[in-house]
């Protein structure tokens, strides 16, 4: 006994027929709508986790210049933790800044 080889199959997509005005006249589809909102959460968090490794290494190599060399992996790594986690979609926008979209339409 062992552990298979290969990769675990899902859906990618959100489900096609989730009504967000009805959510709950389809069971399924919100169950289904769940998980992939959760997925998408657990990714998005995964990718800031690497971005902040990377950001480590580039501060302990760097040293006194990291402000200058790190800058653009500060930028992407702020970037990525806005909005993500749980329980941040339903705060104010002063606790964890808005998107970067969002700043640049109001200009």
């Amino acid at each position: 006994m062992g552990r298979k080889k290969g990769v675990a199959e899902f859906e990618e997509s959100p489900p096609d027929d989730f009504d967000p005005s009805s959510p709950y006249k389809d069971p399924v589809a919100m169950l289904e709508m769940r998980e992939h909102i959760v997925r998408e959460k657990w990714i998005a968090i995964e990718k800031a986790k690497i971005l902040r490794e990377r950001l480590r290494w580039c501060y302990r190599v760097e040293g006194v210049n990291h402000h200058q060399k790190c800058r653009r992996l500060v930028d992407e790594y702020l970037e990525s933790t806005r909005g993500i986690g749980w329980g941040k979609d339903h705060r104010p926008h002063s606790f964890h800044g808005p998107k970067a979209e969002a700043v640049e339409s109001e200009e």
